[in-house]
């Protein structure tokens, strides 16, 4: 007895029968098609994560006054912030300084020129704005040594300012992701003025550090073990009580330290600018800002936390991001720790800052910022980010006696 469905599909035409298989098989090659565009999608955003990258552009210089000292830039988010900050350019300058806003519309802006600029002078349009403001360890006027600190990669370079006169508390400042170790000098007069030794870190695949094997971010992960070096070399040198000061993922390698250190009773506290405090966060959040899928994003962290992808994604390794997470590890934190965070970040959403003071109270401090931008609170506030500091340091006693207050 043959049923009617069966009897259906026996009535009906070869014609009809070629067109449902031929649907079929588009319907599936496009599906293969889409799935194979966002493994690809996902494994090139994997790779961008965790791969050292040259310096880009974000602004171009639209007119140069070298007469009045000023120059005019593309408005951008960071461009019109109000503060001091640097620019990077080619031509017969690499780096000049930028003071106040002058001027803006809705396109451009125009700023006063903190370094003097020559008539003959010829820049590239192509520039990139930079929080920075000091380009090299001289230009503050301290006395400081060049250091090399041994780790497992080979040796880290480093400047080493010691406080004027013997201290045993030393601040070691770690810079963050796509930078180098100048994104820290804005920090150096600080606890030099408040009678502490600064010593001033790289760490691997950084650019002035040696290259691990992979030449990628372990985006905390590894790093913190140059870090870690770094605080035994302290500790030869006299150190008894060591501060961590992370930038963005310098934060995230400060916390890792703090987490895993063998050196950890010398640990007497951190000071983290603009941290990355949750890794998935930030992936999150930039993931958005670009416009890429949502599920395209989960494929890429998939492929950094998998071991079968690591060929793909050539870190070596998974990403630990369960470890990474200083949020749902917060139990294990042992040191005060100050956060400096704008809600303005624009690059590492500030979430996981307010979420780590919220799980613990008893030694997270968070001083919140507006307007100012990523890695950019002094530049935008100076003597709010100084004062902050310092009174976290007097608090919890890390400063010399009598320490004047930096300029």
């Amino acid at each position: 007895m043959v049923t009617p469905r069966r009897a259906a599909t026996r009535g009906a035409s070869p014609s009809l029968m070629a067109g449902i298989r031929a649907a079929l098989v588009t319907l599936s090659l496009a599906l293969t098609g889409v799935l194979t565009v966002m493994g690809f999608l996902s494994v090139r955003i994997a790779r961008t994560i965790v791969t050292p990258a040259a310096r880009r552009t974000d602004t171009k210089i639209l007119d140069l006054d070298t007469a009045a000292q000023t120059i005019t830039l593309a408005k951008t988010p960071d461009t019109v912030l109000p503060g001091r900050y640097g620019l990077f350019t080619t031509g017969t300058a690499s780096y000049v300084k930028l003071g106040s806003v002058l001027g803006e519309n809705d396109s451009t802006v125009k700023r006063k020129l903190l370094t003097h600029v020559a008539p003959s002078s010829q820049l590239s349009s192509e520039a990139a704005f930079s929080g920075w403001y000091y380009a090299q360890p001289e230009e503050l006027h301290l006395p400081f040594t060049p250091e090399l600190i041994g780790s497992s990669v080979g040796p880290c370079p480093a400047w080493l300012f010691p406080s004027s006169e013997p201290s045993e508390t030393w601040v070691i400042q770690i810079h963050g992701r796509g930078t180098n170790r100048q994104e820290c000098l804005r920090a150096v007069p600080l606890f030099h003025a408040a009678g502490i030794t600064s010593l001033v870190v790289s760490y691997r695949n950084d650019g002035e550090a040696p290259r691990s094997r992979t030449g990628t971010y372990a985006l905390g992960a590894t790093e913190w073990r140059d870090v870690d070096a770094a605080i035994g070399f302290a500790r030869r040198r006299g150190a008894r009580r060591i501060i961590l000061m992370g930038w963005s993922m310098g934060g995230a390698i400060a916390l890792q330290v703090a987490l895993n250190s063998a050196h950890r009773d010398l640990i007497a506290g951190l000071v983290l600018e603009s941290p990355v405090v949750d890794w998935r966060i930030v992936l999150d959040y930039q993931a958005k800002l670009l416009r890429i899928p949502h599920t395209v994003a989960d494929l890429a962290i998939g492929a950094l936390k998998s071991e079968w992808a690591t060929p793909l994604t050539r870190t070596g390794s998974p990403i630990p991001f369960d470890r990474l997470d200083v949020v749902a590890r917060a139990d294990e934190l042992r040191h005060p720790i100050l956060i400096l965070h704008s809600d303005d970040d624009g690059f590492v959403p500030s979430d996981a800052s307010h979420d780590l003071v919220v799980r613990r109270p008893d030694l997270v401090e968070l001083q919140v910022f507006e307007v100012a931008r990523h890695t950019k609170l002094w530049n935008y506030d100076q003597e709010r980010w100084s004062a902050s500091i310092r009174s976290w340091l007097q608090r919890h006693d890390l400063t010399a006696t009598g320490a004047a207050a930096d300029s």
